[in-house]
């Protein structure tokens, strides 16, 4: 027997609440990737921070995206290559975002390139799950 009950914690759900709750593990999910990606490049491999930082967050937006459409928002009015053009440039514009607020903590300021990842993340979240509730997944 089979029951049709829509848990809101596994299906998506229209409450902005619950879909913020649900995008910060998303989001979480996507960091993780991100700075330790951002770590092993700059660390590891030794590329400039800046270098590693785009290429780590375009991997996590990938992750992001694939999480983001199967269990936070509801499908959008787009097609698929669309919707995912729209969440790319509203990532690349978090990234810009990023790479100016890790410069200037890096730089100016003299934090180490992680503490300033973790800057920036705290604001690019509030960004990223802002514009693309409102400009892909609002009814």
């Amino acid at each position: 027997m089979t029951h049709n009950v829509k848990n809101p914690l596994v299906n998506k759900s229209d409450n902005l609440s619950l879909q913020f709750i649900k995008y910060l593990f998303v989001a979480g999910a996507a960091f993780c990737v991100d700075y330790v990606l951002l770590f092993a490049l700059t660390d590891l491999f030794h590329w400039y921070y800046l270098m590693s930082a785009a290429t780590s967050f375009g991997i996590a937006l990938t992750v992001s995206y694939v999480l983001s459409i199967n269990w936070v928002f509801p499908k959008s009015s787009y097609s698929k290559l669309h919707e995912f053009l729209i969440f790319s440039l509203i990532g690349t514009i978090g990234l810009f975002f990023n790479l100016l607020t890790m410069l200037y903590f890096t730089e100016l300021l003299k934090f180490h390139y992680l503490i300033s990842k973790l800057i920036s993340t705290a604001f690019i979240h509030f960004w990223n799950f802002f514009a693309r509730k409102y400009v892909l997944y609002s009814r």
